[in-house]
């Protein structure tokens, strides 16, 4: 699979293996600011999509499984899961329930980060955050999702999306997702069981956190630009 890059931003920065075996690309917009080519509401593109795809067969090729929202039904591009995307950065499968979780970064207002369902419009570029982008006000929202938690420029100013936390070290925070900000350090968790509920700023680093990690006990490690790995603890 190859998906040619408009521009040299928002090229996009994950790709996993699914529980039920597919494996799973997000792809930013193709760059530049504000999306210009139209990409993130463009379904018909790989670009500003979490694509799904089968690696499973002896060919050299790959196929689109047929329960792809788009496989069967068009309307898109077989390979597409979920678009509306601006440039979701990490994602990660909670292992154990399976939901697919992502943060998108912003343009200049708003970070975010996503509960990610089959077929979901996650709003970009009509939507940075929970606020109206294009057209700045009265943007029409039918059928868009709204992003879990965000924050504005006073946290950060690049989301990190990290992992629903399932390790016995701090229990307290056993099933909500954490993520943090490449630019500020601070780190985030919030409830990934519930569809409402503000998040909360569990850490204040001076990492410049590029990843996250997860270890086979569910512990996680914050992956910082500045060649080190750190591990959450109490």
């Amino acid at each position: 699979l190859e998906v040619p890059q408009p521009f040299s931003n928002h090229n996009g920065g994950a790709i996993a293996f699914g529980p039920d075996g597919m494996l799973y690309i997000a792809l930013g917009d193709g760059g530049r600011g504000g999306d210009p080519q139209g990409n993130g509401q463009n379904p018909n593109t790989l670009l500003g999509s979490i694509l799904r795809i089968d690696v499973s067969g002896d060919g050299p090729g790959y196929g689109s499984p047929p329960d792809n929202p788009f496989a069967s039904a068009g309307g898109g591009a077989p390979e597409v899961w979920a678009y509306g995307f601006r440039n979701p950065w990490r994602m990660a499968f909670d292992r154990e329930t399976g939901e697919l979780w992502t943060g998108d970064v912003g343009q200049s207002r708003f970070e975010e980060v996503n509960r990610v369902v089959r077929g979901g419009n996650y709003g970009w570029n009509i939507m940075e955050g929970p606020e109206c982008f294009a057209p700045a006000e009265n943007c029409d929202r039918s059928g868009l999702i709204a992003p879990r938690a965000w924050y504005g420029r006073d946290g950060g100013l690049s989301v990190t999306g990290g992992y629903v936390y399932r390790g016995a070290a701090m229990p307290e925070l056993r099933g909500w997702y954490i993520y943090g900000d490449f630019g500020s350090g601070n780190v985030w968790a919030v409830d990934a069981a519930a569809d409402e509920g503000d998040a909360v700023l569990i850490a204040e680093t001076d990492v410049p956190i590029a990843s996250f990690a997860e270890d086979p006990d569910g512990e996680v490690y914050l992956v910082g630009f500045d060649r080190a790995i750190y591990r959450l603890t109490r």
